[in-house]
This record gives structure tokens, sequence and C-alpha cells, in this order.
């Protein structure tokens, strides 16, 4: 009869896992019904104490707290507030994307209105009717330049030719009123004015310095606002019903649990979120070259391109074109009739008033250079501090969001229980959660959502790096650029390549043997240990039977 006490003890042993570490009494319920209902849900139907749990499907089915409906609600609260954690990352992103957009973007005009401000105000004293009359020219000049600056389809050196050519014209049938000068004979006498340079050196000076500036200028605004626009689309991107299940037990399966108080193992978290948000990962290469795009380019605008000189002194260059006309004036006129001929004399006879400049250019530039300085700075610090954002949001997500347990913890949630985490932590990106213990991630079937992305970061890094060399890009070709984008290609090739060499067959063996002996890694593990401890119960009762029987 020695066996009972003996026998007595086995059971014990067996139904301790199914009770976590409490013991046999069922413990209270109190603290998940307080965080049930603060979650917005419904008391009725919640256990006051603990109850079997072979109805849960996500959770380990020990003894818990939770019913079917309740594991369902947390599964559904964990997918929005895990999805909400996301947007928020995302919009501090954003933030800092979108407010050096607002200050280059508010500099930029800034100059560009003081330059046309400053030309109305001294024009018309300067040059009388020369200015007064021509006004639309130059109006025209500044309206085409902030189109371009905005994005429209402007070909910049043309639009450039154009205002010289309309403002020698002007000023040519202005400064010689005696003559008839008919449209044709213009157009004669701008081809052979070209020749002989009536604005001197100006016209092809600036067309190059502008030009450069401009492009840069607006390469520079758009590759913000393409930054930030990327990170708001794929913040959106829903969550798979395989991460919404890793998540939830992740975040509310150690209160179903009855451990509110234990923190998920870092380790354990990370792999969950970087399981997540494998997809996401893989825009860090593209993302980085954006970073640095811009980066490079801020320097140019910095440096020698010149944005501030260039475009703060778009008037006085021209002041300097229309003075170089004047002074030359007797020469241009007689090369051009000369090369065709004489126009008729106009009936209307002369204005008395001499149409040169009155007095000397006494225009000025107020220099912003140091305001240029210090945005280049702030922004190539912001550029720098976020090239591995995508990368390390598990990390912020992990530390400051789900509140994950120190990386050496050995009494955190590991998935199943209090302890230590043991899987190795994954890569970063799709390719690298072949093997992902706590979240089935498919490597063949990529977000297209965030493929496109990635494709629009390409067109965005090329557009600054023909812009970093004076190249300009139409923008209206973005639609183009992105027409062979969602067909499943635009994967990059050492993605594609792993995916290749990965077929689906190659997820059989995944045995992680540590994690199943250790009771954590896996969820099917979970529904093994009541099982086995019924096992073990009914044959030490078929042995205290046969000892009864005996």
């Amino acid at each position: 009869m020695r066996f009972f006490p003996w026998g007595f003890w086995l059971l014990c042993v067996a139904s301790a896992p199914a009770r976590g570490d409490s013991g046999s009494k069922a413990r209270s319920c109190a603290e998940v019904r307080q965080l049930y209902g603060a979650k917005g849900f419904s008391l009725s139907g919640v256990p006051q104490a603990e109850i079997s749990g072979e109805h849960l499907r996500i959770c380990p089915q020990g003894y818990t707290c939770c019913t079917s409906e309740m594991e369902e609600n947390f599964a559904n609260k964990s997918r929005s507030e895990f999805e909400a954690m996301m947007k928020e990352a995302g919009r501090s992103v954003q933030t800092i994307l979108t407010a050096q957009y607002r200050s280059f973007d508010s500099y930029f005009q800034d100059l560009l209105n003081k330059s046309e401000k400053a030309l109305y105000d001294a024009f018309p004293s300067l040059y009388g009717e020369l200015y007064t009359q021509n006004m639309k020219v130059f109006k025209d000049l500044y309206s085409e330049l902030r189109r371009y600056y905005r994005g429209s389809n402007i070909n910049l050196e043309e639009a450039l030719n154009e205002f010289w050519t309309r403002l020698l014209e002007r000023l040519f049938k202005l400064m010689n009123p005696q003559y008839h000068i008919t449209d044709e004979y213009l157009d004669c006498m701008v081809k052979h004015a070209e020749q002989h340079k009536p604005f001197g050196e100006v016209p092809r000076d600036l067309k190059v310095k502008a030009t450069r500036a401009f492009i840069a200028a607006r390469s520079y605004a758009q590759g913000f606002l393409v930054g930030s626009d990327v990170v708001k689309k794929v913040s959106q991107v829903s969550l798979s019903h395989e991460c919404t299940r890793a998540i939830m037990k992740l975040m509310y399966c150690p209160h179903c649990r009855g451990m509110s108080s234990v923190k998920p193992c870092n380790n354990y978290c990370l792999n969950v979120v970087k399981g997540c948000l494998a997809n996401q990962a893989d825009l860090n290469t593209e993302w980085k070259y954006l970073m640095d795009s811009l980066v490079v380019v801020a320097d140019r605008i910095d440096g020698p391109y010149n944005v501030d000189m260039v475009i703060g002194t778009i008037h006085m260059r021209i002041s300097e074109a229309i003075s170089n006309l004047q002074e030359n004036k007797d020469s241009i006129t007689a090369k051009v009739f000369q090369g065709c001929g004489n126009p008729k004399i106009s009936t209307k006879g002369s204005s008395s008033e001499d149409k040169k400049r009155r007095g000397k250019v006494a225009l000025e530039a107020k220099s912003s250079a140091v305001a240029l300085e210090m945005l280049v700075l702030d922004a190539k610090g912001n550029l720098t501090a976020l090239k591995s954002y995508w990368v390390t949001l598990p990390s912020v997500l992990c530390s400051k969001r789900v509140m994950a347990s120190s990386a050496a913890d050995d009494k955190c949630w590991n998935g199943m229980t209090k302890g230590s985490y043991l899987p190795e932590v994954m890569g970063d990106g799709l390719a690298n959660q072949i093997n992902n213990p706590e979240v089935e991630v498919d490597i063949t079937k990529p977000d297209m959502t965030i493929r496109q992305q990635i494709m629009q970061l390409k067109i965005m890094t090329n557009r600054l790096g023909n812009a970093n060399i004076g190249n300009d890009v139409d923008f209206q070709d973005a639609s183009d650029d992105m027409s062979g984008s969602g067909s499943g290609d635009s994967c990059p090739d050492d993605v594609c390549g792993k995916r290749l060499s990965k077929s689906p067959s190659t997820r059989q063996p995944e045995t992680h043997a540590i994690p199943k002996q250790s009771g954590h890694g896996i969820s099917g593990a979970s529904s093994r240990s009541l099982p086995s401890a019924f096992l073990l119960f009914l044959s030490v009762a078929f042995i205290a039977v046969q000892h009864l029987w005996r």
C-alpha cells in the first residue's frame, strides 16, 4: 500500500505543467477581466477563475482565463493595435520628411519671390518704358520658373531661350520706334542677333547655372515628398492572418495564461515582428539609396550649384543683360539692318523719350546663404538618422511599443510560458524568414504594394542621380516608369534568387528541436502538454487499480 503516496505525487507532477507555475488551485482571472473591460469588451461570460483551455486556437491550451470569444476579440484587438503602432511610427518619419520639404520649399520660394519683387521695384525707375511695356514678359518668366519647380512638364532651357527671344523682340522695337518692324522682320532679326550676342554672355551663363540649380532644387524637394508618401503607403499595408495570430500570441496570450505582469522575451518579439514586417524590411536597400542621394544633392545645392546666389540674383542678371543690349544698341542694330535690310520708316514717328536706362544699376541681392547652410545641415542629420529605419523598426516596436523584456531575461513570456527564449533571431527581409519559428511567411509571394513602393524609391533615386550631374528628368514620366511594377517582376535579384533556390517544400524539415524540448517557440507544442499529462494519469491510475485488485 506504499504505492498511493508515490502515485499521488506522480499525478501532481503530471498535472503541474497544465497549471503553469501556480500549483493545482485555479487562479483568479481578475487581472484579465480588468484588461478585457478596459479594451471595451463586455465582461459577460468572462471566467472568474481559470478554466480548461482545450477550446483555444492561438494561445497555449493549458488552464486559461480566456474563452474562444475572448481569444478572437483579443486577436482582432492585437491586429488593430499593431497596425496603429506601424502607422504611428510611420507618421513620425513622415513628419520629419515633410518638415524638411516645407523648410526647403519655403526657403526656395522666398528666394524666387524676393528676386521677382526686386525686379518689379527697381526696373520701372531704371528702364522706364523698356520695363513697363514689357512687364508680362518678366512675369511669364517667373511663372514658368515656378511651374518648373513644382514639377510641370516644362523644358527649362527652352523656357529661358523663349524669354530672351521675346525680350529681345520687344526691346528692339522699343529702341527703334522710328521704324515699322513686322513679325517677319523680327524673326530675321532674332536669327542674326543671336550671332552677335546682344545680351552678352548672360543668357548662356544663366541658362547653365539656373538649369542646374532648378533641376537640383525640384528633385531635392520631390525626394522628400516621395519618401514621405512611400512611408505612408507602406504603413497602411494590412497584416496577414499568420501575423495576426503571432501578434496575438505575443501580446495577449500571457494575459490569458494568468501572466499579465510577465513581459514578452525580446528575441521572441523580434522574431514575431520581423516575420510580420518581412516585406517592409526589403525597402531597406532602396530607402538607403534615396537618403544618400538626397544628402549628395543637398551638398550640391549648398555647394557647386550655389542655389542661393543663382536664384537670388536672377533679376540682377536680367538687368545686366538689358544693360549690355543698351550699350551695344547701335552696333547690334547696324548688323541686323545689314543682314535683314532696312525696315520701313514708321508713320507714327519716334517718341521723344530716350529709352535708355536712367542712371547706374543699383540692384542688390541679399544673401541667405547662412539660412541655406543651416537647412542643409539639418536635413543631412535627419536623413542620416532615417537611413536604417526599416531594419531597425522591429527593435523600436519591441522596445518602445510592445515593451519587451531585456535580451538576457530568463523569466519572460516566450510564447508558451514564463522562461527563456532559445530560438535564434531571424535576419531582415522576406528571404530570411523561411525558418522563422513564430510566423509562417511565404517568401514566394512578396507584397505587391511594397514592391511598387520599392520601384518608386528607385525612380526617385534615379532622378536625384541625374540632378547631381545637372541632367533634367521629366517628372511626368513617373507613371511610365511604374507601368511594369505590378507584374511581379520587380523583385530585386538578391531576393528573387534566394526565393528560387528555396521552394515551399523546403519548409517541411522545420523541426526546431530546442524550442520543442524547452516548451516554447512553436504554438503546436502547447497542445501536447495536456495529452501527455492525461496519458501519465491513466498509467498511474491503471497501476493503482491493479494494486487494489491484487
